[in-house]
């Protein structure tokens, strides 16, 4: 991001909460507009609402998939991507499947991913989701590898609904790790400082709820 480029431009403007109202998501797309946001980041059953509000602009529709556990089927991972693409998403945030991972069970995680990303292709970016603070440094390695082999563009650090966000430790130990592909930090990012670390590491784009603040304090 060059010194000229607003930290917006590289914002997923978020609201997960499951006590979200229409009005709620309503907001944030009108904020997300004001202030350019790379995207509005929502659960999938919001999906066409954002999209039809985002309509016209350069604002993306985000949708998180198996969200925020990661422990659904495939298969019903693999139907709210198809949903949330068919009612106008054009980013998808899936959840790995953390026990697998932490089973060392690598082929059920190709394979959920590889379905997903199969889904998304050539219609909407795939961001794979793998809870950091639940892994150890061998198993994020191998989770951006596992997401990299599978088709996935990006790799993401947190659901921020864990016991840990985004550090900028582990957004270095994937962008090592993984730097033909895109990384998203996530979770706990609530201030400029914070967020420029994050973008200094190797983010690549960062999910906020706290996305007007950060503008506003990069302004003053």
């Amino acid at each position: 991001m060059s010194s000229s480029t607003s930290i917006a431009s590289v914002i997923d403007h978020t609201l997960l909460k499951p006590e979200a109202t229409t009005d709620a998501v309503r907001q944030i797309c009108a904020e997300a507009l004001e202030f350019n946001f790379a995207s509005v980041c929502v659960n999938s059953c919001h999906a066409t609402l954002v999209s039809d509000l985002l309509r016209g602009s350069e604002v993306k529709t985000c949708c998180v998939i198996g969200f925020p556990l990661g422990a659904a089927s495939t298969l019903s991972k693999v139907f709210e991507a198809v949903t949330a693409i068919a009612n106008g998403a054009n980013e998808l945030d899936m959840v790995i499947n953390i026990g697998a991972v932490k089973e060392g069970d690598w082929r059920t995680v190709e394979d959920d991913i590889t379905a997903v990303a199969n889904v998304a292709k050539g219609k909407a970016q795939l961001k794979v989701i793998l809870e950091t603070c639940l892994l150890d440094d061998q198993e994020k390695e191998l989770a951006c590898l596992v997401a990299r082999k599978a088709g996935a563009d990006y790799v993401k650090t947190s659901t921020g609904f864990s016991s840990g966000g985004a550090t900028v430790a582990d957004v270095r130990l994937m962008k090592r790790t993984v730097p033909q592909m895109k990384i998203k930090a996530s979770g706990g990012i609530r201030d400029l400082h914070t967020a420029r670390a994050m973008l200094e590491a190797g983010a690549d784009r960062l999910g906020c709820s706290a996305g007007v603040a950060i503008v506003k304090e990069e302004q003053q």
